[in-house]
C-alpha cells in the first residue's frame, strides 16, 4: 500500500468535505434566518462518516451557536 498516496487522497477528501459542509450550513441558516425560523441558541449537528468497504462507521456530534448580533 502506498500510504503517501492515501493520506493525500484523505487531505483531498476532507479538505472537500469541510469547505462543502460549511457552505451547506451557511445556506441553510441564512434562509432559516429569513424564513424566520432561526433563535438564538444552539443547533445539535452530527455527522455520519462511513466507508464500507472497510467497516467504518464513524459518529462526530457537536453544537453550532446561534447568538443575536
Amino acid at each position: 500500500m502506498n500510504e503517501e498516496a492515501l493520506k493525500i487522497s484523505m487531505r483531498k477528501f476532507l479538505k472537500r468535505v469541510g469547505v462543502t459542509s460549511q457552505q451547506e450550513i451557511e445556506r441553510a441558516v441564512q434562509e432559516a434566518d429569513a424564513a424566520g425560523r432561526l433563535e438564538a441558541g444552539t443547533l445539535a449537528a452530527n455527522v455520519t462518516l462511513t466507508i464500507p468497504a472497510i467497516d467504518l462507521h464513524h459518529e462526530i456530534n457537536g453544537d453550532l451557536k446561534i447568538e443575536d448580533e
